[in-house]
């Protein structure tokens, strides 16, 4: 998991560590696990949440503003999607 480490993660890497008494070893695992969480593409993002969202029955209009304003919080913000293209994303 280290390897989904960029340079400039070392910074993080060691203040992870410093801040909550983890190992060097366990703040990297921490840092590349948040790292790789928020490296995922939009359109799996999407289709992740969608299925997630529907299996506690929720229903699609309610979904789709969901996610949409989920989108907009992300750290790596994806560009605004409109409904039908969180559609298309999850229906083809």
């Amino acid at each position: 998991m280290e390897d989904a480490l960029r340079p400039d993660d070392a910074e993080v890497v060691q203040r992870v560590a410093a801040s909550t008494g983890l190992s060097h070893a366990e703040a990297s695992r921490v840092v590349a696990d948040v790292v790789s969480y928020f490296a995922e593409p939009a359109e799996d993002f999407v289709r992740r949440r969608h299925a997630h969202l529907k299996t506690y029955g929720m229903k699609n209009p309610e979904i789709f503003v969901r996610i949409g304003a989920e989108l907009r919080r992300r750290v790596v913000a994806a560009p605004p999607l409109t409904d039908r293209q969180l559609r298309r994303i999850v229906y083809g």
